[in-house]
């Protein structure tokens, strides 16, 4: 029994850092059976196809990350904006991390797979929805307990103002990723916590 566990959580771990470092189209069955040291048997025994397992790594990328980053990054120790500044801290050092590994900024996991499939895939598409509306719903929370302490003004819209901040987020990865340099995350991110979306 433990000896299928460990097979699948290759599986799942070998495609998490394939589809990372690389990119879906250009990772193949093969290619994760290869990194797992499994046969293709065992993988589809698993996953029913390469999507199944997509799902899953997105599952298991947001686990991690939640448990690793976002947990941390916004517990309540700190006031409200500060969370959002230890949050855009806190990537970048794992961005800063990665890149040293790897001699890449390798972006956001989920932003990857969306720019990517987004047009191809709808599962795929809808699960990274679901997962960016977590975080969201996340930033709003915090958005709307510093307008509660007078951080922030009333008349900002807590929830337009936690997706274009975001969307800020994801873009300054992009950035980061195509020039290649964590660097440019210490610079950029902080301002995220100056996105303002005023009420209609």
């Amino acid at each position: 029994m433990q000896a299928t566990i460990d097979t699948q959580q290759r599986i799942l771990d070998s495609a998490r850092e394939l589809f990372f470092a690389r990119s879906y189209a250009d990772v193949g069955v093969a290619d994760i059976c290869e990194h797992a040291g499994v046969k293709k048997g065992s993988f589809y025994h698993f996953y029913p196809s390469k999507q199944a397992l997509t799902l899953a790594v997105l599952d298991a990328h947001f686990i991690d990350i939640k448990e690793k980053m976002i947990d941390q990054a916004f517990a309540e120790d700190l006031p409200p904006l500060a969370r959002l500044a230890r949050f855009a801290e806190m990537a970048y050092q794992f961005q800063k991390q990665m890149s040293v590994a790897t001699g890449h900024v390798l972006g956001c996991p989920f932003g990857n797979l969306a720019t990517e499939l987004s047009t191809q895939d709808e599962p795929i598409r809808e699960r990274i929805q679901q997962i960016f509306s977590k975080l969201q719903k996340l930033v709003s929370s915090v958005l709307k307990a510093a307008q509660a302490r007078g951080e922030v003004p009333q008349e900002i819209d807590a929830g337009a103002t936690a997706q274009a901040m975001l969307a800020y987020f994801e873009g300054v990865l992009l950035m980061a990723k195509n020039q290649n340099d964590p660097e440019l995350l210490r610079h950029l991110l902080p301002a995220m916590a100056q996105v303002r979306i005023q009420r209609s």
